[in-house]
């Protein structure tokens, strides 16, 4: 942010204004054994301070955001018993005004946007994304597909025990097996060979929708293939195209858990042509799904920070001419299906049926706009135990 071309410290004058709270830093110290005053205290203290601030007043923080590096689930305890998951920043009133970016947000609220989850390459100058976009293009793909990942035994909604057994039995797959020892998944270098060696990565869910090694597939060149709409398409609807078709490809997660469908079989049918096509899509993306070297500016691509702030920006513009004009953006605005209104085609103002509804239903004990308790929860307390045992 301190590198942004146009910063102001007039706020009269700001089309948005960013809040340097380091929300995901703050929970991450309180997530396991800690009290819950202990993990709002400081979410508490900085609302407080932000809605005495004079920039406040303006707009009731509509055009004010901040960006955790975690996902949404951390942040939306709804209950005050003790042993629930994570705080309630994004369940206080003044944050339900405010825009926080995670890497992961929720498909049932308002308040937060999806933002691509970091990789390995940080680029310093344009010549760094041109050759490494070359070098994508002209590598030799041996394997039709692969998946670098771990079994969930202890989630019986997941495929990916079905996934694993597929790239096991299959000549065209490749495996990564991520197990909890020592692992290649841990090795930059294992996993990005892999992945530059592929046609296509499956990407099924993570320990929540998404999972980072979507965003390692891609800067590879690598063809994702989603299972759940959750894991890309409607999460990252600043940073990827609309018509998920042109970079990607979608099997439902039934046709694997219930009709045991052949993934080599899917994707050995789709032709040589249309598989260089997509992948000369996905590669294309690479520019705005990586976050530059901070210390440098690339010069003819936007980057992911960029196309995030400017994303922020365009949002508040847009409300602040509906204030202006006393219209609102939408019809009949629903928070709980928040996630289709990024979907909608240029004009429509009104979110009805999906085919994805099956996709976002609620699980059973998950009341109406949370999504913080039961599964969601059960999600983020796996991700933040993964999460350590990789830094261990």
């Amino acid at each position: 942010m301190k590198q942004y071309d146009c910063l102001t410290n007039d706020s009269s004058l700001a089309a948005a204004i960013f809040v340097p709270f380091y929300a995901g830093f703050d929970i991450a110290r309180y997530l396991w054994g800690y009290n819950i005053s202990r993990r709002d205290a400081a979410s508490l203290d900085l609302v407080d301070w932000l809605m005495k601030r004079p920039e406040w007043k303006i707009m009731q923080g509509r055009d004010h955001f901040l960006v955790a590096g975690r996902i949404t689930w951390d942040f939306r305890r709804l209950s005050e018993e003790e042993g629930d998951w994570g705080n309630k920043l994004l369940f206080l009133p003044a944050a339900k005004n405010m825009s926080m970016l995670v890497v992961e947000s929720s498909p049932w609220n308002a308040n937060d946007f999806g933002i691509p989850y970091p990789t390995y390459f940080h680029p310093a100058k344009d010549a760094d994304v041109f050759a490494w976009q070359d070098r994508m293009r002209k590598l030799e793909r041996k394997y039709l597909f692969s998946f670098a990942g771990a079994p969930r035994p202890g989630n019986p909604k997941s495929i990916r025990g079905q996934i694993i057994d597929q790239c096991r039995g299959s000549e065209l797959g490749k495996l990564l097996e991520c197990d909890f020892g020592e692992s290649k998944c841990h090795s930059p270098s294992s996993i990005m060979q892999m992945f530059q060696s592929s046609h296509f990565c499956l990407q099924p869910q993570g320990d929540s929708y998404t999972r980072r090694s979507a965003f390692d597939s891609m800067l590879a060149g690598c063809i994702p293939v989603f299972f759940h709409p959750g894991s890309a398409y409607t999460q990252y609807t600043w940073h990827l195209p609309k018509n998920f078709t042109t970079y990607s490809v979608f099997i439902p997660e039934d046709d694997i858990r219930l009709r045991n469908g052949s993934i080599e079989e899917r994707l050995s049918q789709i032709p040589p042509e249309q598989v260089q096509i997509m992948r000369e899509n996905v590669i294309n993306l690479i520019p705005q799904l990586i976050y530059a070297d901070p210390r440098s500016k690339l010069e003819t691509f936007k980057d992911a920070f960029d196309v995030a702030v400017q994303a922020v920006i365009d949002k508040v513009t847009r409300l602040r001419k509906n204030i202006i004009e006393g219209r609102t953006e939408y019809d009949n605005f629903v928070e709980e299906n928040s996630w289709k209104y990024a979907l909608l085609e240029e004009g429509q103002r009104e979110a009805g049926w999906h085919e994805w509804d099956p996709f976002f239903s609620k699980p059973k004990g998950e009341s109406a706009g949370d999504g913080s308790t039961g599964s969601s929860a059960e999600a983020a307390k796996n991700s933040w135990k993964n999460e350590q045992r990789d830094q261990k």
